[in-house]
C-alpha cells in the first residue's frame, strides 16, 4: 500500500469506531430496576400485611361456598295422629360434567348404577360439560346412592333431599294432594298449606376444590327450620272404608265416577272425603289428571230431590205449612208450559208422603206457595251459593241465581232440585243443620294450628222443626219409601234419595244421571251424616235409591261400628251375633 493510501485510510478507521456509552446511563437503568423492585415489594407488603382482607375475600370467592341444608317438610296427620303425608330422607346424585368426562372408563359403571343407558349419560355429560352442576338422578334410596358412590367416579357427589311419601295412597290423595320433586305443594292441602308445611332451609359454609369436592367444613352453620305439622279432621280408617266402598260401587255400576263424604254434624268436622277415580301420589308417572281434583269441593251438580227436605223444613219453620196439611195431586200439573210430573199419581199427599214418595208435584206446590223469594231464601239460609268454610283450594260457590230472575217455572223446578247447582260440601253441610237441631256450621278439614278461622254456627231451623224433619225422613227408608236399601239393622236412619238428569248442550239428557243419597244415623241424635253420589251409572238401575242408598248403608254400618255408636235396637245386633255364632259351630 502506498503512503498516500495509508494516509487516506487512517482517518476513516477512526471515524468507524463506536464511542463508549456515557457512565450516567448505567446508573439510570439500575435506578429504574431498584425502584420497580421497591414498588413490587411495597405492593406485596400492602396486600399481604396491610390489606390482607382483600386477598382473603378474593380467595373466598373462588373456594368458599354456602351449601343449602334442606328442611324437613311438616307431616300431615289424620285426627288420630296417623300420617297421611310424611317426608323420608333420600340422596340425589349430581356431578361436575367435565370432571366425569376426564375419566371415560367410569361412565359405563356409573350409568349401570344410575339405571341409565350409557349413551344417554355420556350425551348429558357432553351437553353440560361447561357447567359446574348437573343432576344425574334425584331422590335415590340411601343404599342405591352408596352403590353409585362406590363407582368412585371423579366429580360425582351426593346431596341430601327429602321425598314425600303418602301412606294412604289413592284413598286420600285428592284431599291431601301431593308435592313436586322439589318438595313444593302442587295439589290439595299440600298446595293450600304449602308455606305452613314447607319450613326454611339452613346453610353451612364450606371450602370446595375446583371440581366441587368439599375439602373443609367451616364452623359457620345456620340450622334449618322444619315445617309445621298439619292435623286433619279426617279419620283415616273411615277414609279407607269410604274409598273402598265407592270404588266398588263405581265398578259394579259401570259409572263414570262417584264420591262419599262423611260429616260429624255436631262439630262440622269432615271425617271422610273419598272419590273415585283417584290417583296414586306415590307414583307420579301413573297420574291421570282426571283423578286429581277433589270432586266434593270443586264439582257442582243439580241436587235433584235431595233439596226437598230443605224446602219443606223451611216451609214448616215459617209456619206457612203444617205437617198435616194435604196437597191434592193427580200425578202432574202445568206451570206455564212446564209439565211437572210424578212417577205415578200419589193422590192426596202430606209432607211425610211428599218425602216418602219423592213427589215433584207436591214439592212444586209448596215452592210456588212460598214464592220465588221464599224458595231462594230457604236455600240461601242453608248455605247454597256460598263456600262452606272448609278451606279447601278451589272450592266452588255453586249456582243460585237471584230470585228476581225467577218466574213460576224456575220457582217450581227449583223446588225439586233443578235450575240450581251445589257442591257435595254444600249439600252435606245443609243436611248437617237438620242433624244438629237446626244449627248450620262451617265445614272443617283442619284442626288446631294451621286451621282457618270459622264463623260461629248460626241457627237456620228451630230445633223442633229439625227433629220433625228427621222423623219425616225416616219414612224414606221405610218399606213404603224410595230408599229401603239404605236401612241399617239396629239403627234408625233418616235420609233422602235424589236422581238428577245431567244437562248437555241440547238440554237434559235422558240417558245420563247422577244418583244421590244423603242420610244420617241414628235418626234421634245423628252421630254422622253421609252423602253418596254416583255419576252416570250405566247398569240396569240409575235411581238414587237403587244405586247410592246401598253404598250409604255399607259405609255407615262400618262407620257406626267403628265409632261404637250404640244401636237403637240392640236386639237386632244380638240376634245377628247369635246367628253368626251358631253358624260357626255347624
Amino acid at each position: 500500500m502506498s503512503r498516500h493510501d495509508h494516509r487516506r485510510s487512517g482517518p476513516r478507521s477512526k471515524r468507524n469506531q463506536t464511542p463508549p456509552p456515557p457512565g450516567w446511563r448505567g446508573w439510570f437503568v439500575l435506578t429504574l430496576f431498584v425502584a420497580f423492585a421497591v414498588v413490587l415489594a411495597g405492593r406485596a407488603f400492602d396486600l399481604q400485611v396491610l390489606d390482607q382482607a382483600f386477598l382473603t375475600k378474593e380467595g373466598d370467592k373462588r373456594h368458599l361456598r354456602s351449601v343449602s341444608v334442606p328442611a324437613g317438610r311438616g307431616v300431615i296427620k289424620d285426627r288420630n295422629g296417623e300420617p297421611l303425608a310424611l317426608s323420608a330422607p333420600t340422596e340425589s346424585v349430581w356431578a361436575v360434567p367435565g370432571a366425569v368426562l376426564e375419566a371415560p372408563e367410569k361412565i359405563a359403571p356409573l350409568a349401570r348404577e344410575l339405571n341409565m343407558p350409557v349413551s344417554e349419560l355420556r350425551s348429558r355429560l357432553e351437553s353440560y360439560k361447561g357447567r359446574q352442576f348437573l343432576y344425574l338422578r334425584r331422590q335415590l334410596a340411601p343404599t342405591d346412592a352408596r352403590a353409585v358412590m362406590a363407582v368412585d367416579a371423579p366429580g360425582v357427589f351426593l346431596q341430601r333431599e327429602y321425598k314425600r311419601y303418602y301412606p294412604a295412597g289413592e284413598a286420600a290423595a285428592q284431599i291431601v294432594g301431593m308435592t313436586n320433586i322439589d318438595g313444593r305443594g302442587q295439589e290439595g292441602l299440600e298446595l293450600n298449606r304449602d308455606d305452613y308445611l314447607h319450613g326454611e332451609p339452613g346453610s353451612r359454609r364450606v371450602v370446595k376444590d375446583r371440581v366441587g369436592r368439599v375439602v373443609e367444613d367451616l364452623a359457620e352453620f345456620q340450622p334449618p327450620q322444619a315445617g309445621h305439622d298439619l292435623r286433619l279432621t279426617i279419620d283415616s280408617r273411615m277414609q279407607y272404608m269410604a274409598y273402598r266402598h265407592i270404588k266398588a260401587a263405581v265398578v259394579k255400576n259401570d259409572a263414570k265416577g262417584g264420591m262419599v263424604v262423611m260429616l260429624d254434624p255436631t262439630t262440622g268436622e269432615l271425617r271422610a272425603v273419598a272419590s273415585y277415580p283417584s290417583f296414586n301420589p306415590n307414583d307420579r308417572d301413573s297420574i291421570d289428571p282426571s283423578g286429581v281434583r277433589a270432586r266434593a269441593a270443586t264439582d257442582v251438580m243439580e241436587p235433584g230431590s235431595t233439596v226437598k227436605p230443605l224446602l219443606l223444613a223451611k216451609a214448616l219453620d215459617s209456619g206457612l205449612f203444617d205437617t198435616d196439611d194435604v196437597i191434592h195431586t193427580k200425578g202432574w200439573f202445568m206451570v206455564g208450559r212446564l209439565t211437572v210430573k210424578d212417577f205415578r199419581n200419589y193422590g192426596d199427599v202430606d209432607f211425610a208422603k211428599i218425602l216418602q214418595k219423592s213427589s215433584n208435584v207436591g214439592a212444586a206446590h209448596v215452592g210456588l206457595k212460598m214464592g220465588a223469594e221464599g224458595v231462594w231464601r230457604a236455600y240461601n239460609d242453608f248455605g247454597f251459593g256460598d263456600i262452606t268454610g272448609s278451606g279447601f283450594p278451589g272450592e266452588r260457590f255453586g249456582v243460585l241465581k237471584d230470585f228476581y230472575e225467577w218466574n213460576n217455572v224456575e220457582t217450581a223446578t227449583a223446588s225439586y232440585g233443578y235450575g240450581l247447582a251445589v257442591t257435595a260440601f254444600q249439600l252435606i253441610r245443609a243436611y248437617g243443620a237438620i242433624a244438629d237441631d237446626g244449627m248450620l256450621r262451617s265445614l272443617r278439614l283442619i284442626e288446631g294450628e294451621g286451621a282457618d278461622m270459622h264463623v260461629p254456627p248460626r241457627r237456620v231451623l228451630k230445633a223442633k222443626t229439625a227433629r220433625t224433619m228427621r222423623h219425616l225422613l225416616e219414612g224414606v227408608i221405610s218399606p213404603a219409601g224410595t230408599a229401603t236399601k239404605a236401612a241399617i239393622p239396629g239403627y234408625r236412619v233418616a235420609g233422602k234419595t235424589g236422581t238428577a238428569r245431567k244437562a248437555g248442550s241440547g238440554g237434559y239428557n235422558a240417558d245420563r244421571h247422577q244418583a244421590l243419597f244423603v242420610g244420617m244415623a241414628p235418626a234421634e241424635k245423628p252421630a254422622l251424616v253421609t252423602l253418596v253420589m254416583l255419576d252416570e251409572p250405566k247398569k240396569d238401575a240409575y235411581y238414587g235409591g237403587a244405586v247410592a242408598a246401598p253404598v250409604f248403608a255399607a259405609v255407615m254400618r262400618d262407620a257406626l261400628r267403628l265409632l261404637r255408636v250404640p244401636p237403637d235396637d240392640p236386639s237386632v245386633l244380638t240376634a245377628s251375633a247369635d246367628t253368626r255364632s251358631n253358624g260357626a259351630g255347624t
